[in-house]
């Protein structure tokens, strides 16, 4: 999962700070040029790159983003989210600089261009960075002051972004606004609920951070200390607290925006709902939107969200009182799907009502049950997968996909719903628990269930972890199960479900039976949002029936019909690829191309190099072949079945794409079992022991991902791309990373691979690998095909000349045999020029030509490399 959600955040402050200002010493990277961004826009944003040192060695990657004339302005800082850099909002800061403001973006310790070690927003680490980035910001002339020092200024951003913000208004008081957005309030409780381990994101979040050494000493040991025990101790929960917006919780007194996500395990609801509170406690005024997405997926909600940052900084920023900033409280709603994507509509109120508003309580039905832990806590209940955000998408739409193990669950139901209820916010409900072991461990959770038991729907795929202490005597415990918003139709009944395990969790090793009993309703919180769009029909309903019915009238009339997919060719189905035409337009361009009028074919057996400058259309090619993109023009064709997005024929495709994200606190082995569950393909049909074969991962695979090498990560994550066996398998970059002997393994492993018959893609700018690995190339420049065949026709083709010269050949010499009758192209080489002729040219008439020239020739002949092959080829588009 990528954790680099686009969302703005701004930062405020107030104290003079001209100590601290003489101690950050900004030094400017090159001159720090100023450059005009082209747009449509018809107001010209400029942009300068800066490197600012913030003291112990880091420096700063920096953009400032202003617009010419306007005078002094108010200044928003945007932090990107985790694993990400400043290039991830660059969009959202020349939005903002259009619409009036000095926007400075960076990117955090640790990643991009900026120097350090991963802090997680530790005082004296990243927040103490943004403040140097307002005395930074309070010099600048384009900059409106409230006072010597301080300039007026918002912090936006998302996810690690988000807490920045949060954390900003709390450590600098210049800090006059905050958008913070699918964030986290204490990352103690988002990481570790209730003393239980959130262990897939956790492993997440570390990986897509580059590993654990590329954090503070202190963090990575941390994480590699509750990681090997399952249960997070009291200094990492100190750790992480410190370190979170709660602890400066009394000091944010700031206008707050705070957006959330109702997609997403990782910061659920509750994370923005204490913000909230603590933030009005101190009397700021607080708006709450609940969007559709979060790090789970679904839709961000970019533009509305965008727009709305702005009105909110306009009416804070600017003191602007007519911009509508929005209501109090905002919840965007699934209505239904389309044939494209779910229609979202939003309901509001003036205030944020809280997470327990209006409880409605349901009885439940249901005696003392017994549930298992299993040994090992294996095999796990399955809830929220990071990564497989469509999982809590799918809920919104009516699909059950969770799972509950037999015999680990107990479960209580309600009777019939009576009426549509909707559910808005965190369920409640007390239960007892007894165990003949000191402490249990508890996932609950409340399904949506139809009559007649199926679909089981887990709104959100969203679970609480309860850590029960003292369960040997028995314990009542109130459960705060997790916050969404949620319609359960009539006739519909709610499901208590609390089980031992759950995937997402580490949970005891130890087996033990725990009995469960209900001690109260469940108080299911309702907030009256007036009218609701969703309680009348939209006008759609009405007029689509109608059009429908004019449209196939008219098909029947004039006997037209489309298929969507083509039907596929029988006098292909044994030809693994076929690419016809196919071209590509960048977005919004008429006449400019990403791919232009490609063709090639593939053949069974052979490892295909596909080749070409950066730029050439490689990944784009790679995009419309795998179904993630579609072409504007020509085909694609995989034994015979045309590409489109969803097609079965994918399914005898394997992808590699620069390496894959593994848990880092699981085995080789287990990250490939839950890989190939999380495709819902039979356990057959993996043909794992055939893949781990081919890879040659040996005994590795018992171990934990973190113990392995480049290389061994990157030949799992070939076993990987190889799982099912793909009848054609794609590889970009495999060797990234990868030293010499590591390289030769990897070669040796796709040559094996292809050998059975099968067909190798290979995208990798390492050309001399390309040559020794691949039967066939494809060379591309500029989105179109340069050249096509076997490798040693390509690389020993007649038309190149490889000329030897005495003494160095300049560009001046490679010029003029360039323009020499008969001569296609002519590039230097470090023994002279290489030379390719076009159809009238010949080696006797360049050599002639030559002497004219009185080039100081040694040798003349074809040359045999690649490199000089690929060199020839594109060098006259260069």
């Amino acid at each position: 999962m990528d954790l680099r959600l686009p969302a703005l955040r701004r930062l405020f402050g107030r104290p003079r700070r001209t100590a601290a200002a003489a101690a950050a010493v900004v030094v400017l990277a090159g001159a720090g040029t100023w450059t005009a961004l082209a747009g449509d826009d018809p107001v010209p944003v400029h942009r300068a790159d800066r490197t600012l040192a913030t003291g112990g060695g880091v420096r700063l990657d920096t953009s400032y983003f202003t617009t010419a004339g306007a005078g002094r302005r108010p200044a928003v800082l945007l932090a990107h989210g985790f694993g990400g850099s400043k290039a991830d909002v660059r969009a959202q800061a020349e939005r903002l600089a259009r619409d009036g403001y000095a926007v400075l973006t960076w990117s955090a310790r640790g990643f991009g261009a900026s120097t350090g070690r991963i802090g997680l927003n530790a005082p004296d680490g990243e927040v103490a960075d943004v403040s140097r980035l307002l005395d930074w910001l309070a010099e600048q002339p384009q900059v409106r002051l409230d006072g010597p020092g301080d300039p007026r200024v918002g912090v936006a951003g998302a996810s690690y972004g988000g807490a920045v913000a949060l954390l900003s208004a709390g450590h600098d008081e210049r800090v006059d606004a905050i958008a913070p957005a699918v964030t986290y309030w204490d990352l103690a409780d988002a990481l570790f609920p209730d003393g239980v381990f959130k262990k897939l994101w956790a492993g997440v979040f570390v990986g897509s951070g580059g590993g654990c050494d590329r954090f503070e000493p202190e963090l990575c040991r941390m994480y590699e200390r509750v990681a090997a025990s399952g249960v997070p101790d009291a200094p990492a929960v100190d750790t992480l607290r410190e370190r979170s917006p709660r602890a400066v919780a009394a000091r944010i007194d700031v206008p707050t925006l705070l957006v959330q996500g109702q997609s997403d395990s990782l910061f659920p609801l509750g994370q923005a709902d204490a913000a909230a509170r603590a933030i009005r406690a101190n009397g700021a005024p607080v708006d709450v939107d609940w969007i559709a997405g979060g790090h789970d997926g679904g839709d961000q909600e970019t533009d509305r969200v965008q727009a709305r940052v702005t009105a909110f900084f306009d009416r804070h920023l600017k003191d602007d009182a007519s911009a509508v900033a929005g209501p109090g409280f905002r919840v965007t709603r699934t209505l239904g799907a389309d044939t494209r994507e779910p229609r979202l509509h939003g309901v509001s109120t003036g205030t944020y009502p809280g997470l327990h508003s209006a409880p409605h309580p349901l009885d439940l039905r249901g005696g003392p049950q017994k549930v298992d832990n299993p040994p090992g806590g294996s095999p796990p209940a399955v809830s929220a997968l990071p990564g497989l955000g469509g999982l809590a998408r799918l809920s919104s739409l009516g699909v059950g996909t969770a799972l509950d193990i037999p015999g680990q669950f107990a479960a209580f139901d309600s009777a019939p719903l009576g009426r549509d209820l909707r559910i808005t916010g965190s369920p409640t409900v007390t239960v007892r628990v007894e165990s003949a072991a000191d402490e249990a461990v508890l996932f609950a959770k409340v399904y949506d269930v139809a009559p007649g038991g199926t679909p089981q729907v887990l709104p959100a795929q969203l679970v609480t972890p309860v850590r029960v202490t003292g369960a040997k005597a028995g314990r009542e415990v109130r459960i705060t199960l997790p916050a969404v918003d949620h319609e359960v139709a009539a006739g519909h009944r709610l499901r208590l479900v609390l089980s031992t395990t759950d995937l997402g969790y580490a949970t005891p090793a130890a087996p033990a039976t725990h009995t469960v009993s209900l001690a109260g309703p469940l108080a299911v919180p309702v907030v009256p949002f007036g009218d609701d769009p969703a309680d009348a029909l939209p006008a759609w309903v009405w007029w689509a029936p109608l059009a429908g019915a004019a449209v196939a009238a008219a098909l029947l009339l004039t006997a037209r019909r489309r298929t969507a997919v083509p039907a596929p060719d029988p006098a292909l189905a044994d030809v693994p690829l076929r690419i016809t035409g196919l071209s590509k337009r960048y977005a919004g361009a008429a006449d400019r191309y990403a791919v232009r009028d490609l063709s090639f074919r593939v053949e069974r057996g052979q490892v295909l190099g596909l080749l070409g400058p950066n730029g050439a259309g490689k990944t784009t090619t790679l995009r419309m072949l795998m179904g993630l993109i579609t072409p504007d023009e020509g085909e694609i064709r995989v034994f015979g079945h045309a590409i489109a997005p969803g097609a079965p024929v994918l399914s005898r495709v394997g992808a590699f794409v620069e390496g894959a994200g593994f848990l880092p606190h699981l085995s080789g082995r287990e990250n490939l079992d839950l890989y190939w569950r999380a495709t819902g393909r039979p356990p057959g049909d993996a043909h794992l022991d055939e893949a781990l074969e081919i890879a040659g991962l040996g005994d590795a695979l018992s171990r934990a991902v973190r113990t392995y090498s480049q290389g061994m990560r990157q030949r799992l994550a070939l076993a990987q791309a190889m799982l099912g066996l793909p009848d054609l398998l794609i590889l970009d970059e495999p060797a990234n990373g990868l030293d010499p002997p590591q390289i030769r393994a990897m070669r040796e492993v796709t040559i094996r691979y292809a050998a059975a018959g099968r067909t190798v893609i290979v995208s990798s700018h390492l050309l001399a690998e390309v040559e020794q690995s691949c039967t066939h190339l494809v060379v591309m420049d500029r989105g179109r095909l340069v050249r096509s065949g076997p490798t040693g026709e390509i690389t020993g083709s007649g038309d190149t000349l490889l000329v030897g010269t005495a003494t160095p050949a300049g560009e001046a010499l490679a010029g003029k045999v360039a323009a020499l009758p008969g001569v296609a192209s002519a590039v230097r080489a470090d023994e002279g020029l290489l030379v390719r002729l076009d159809e009238d040219g010949s080696a006797r008439d360049l050599i002639a030509a030559l002497v004219r020239l009185d080039v100081p020739v040694t040798s003349v002949g074809p040359h045999r490399r690649l490199e000089d092959a690929f060199l020839t080829l594109i060098g006259d588009r260069a």
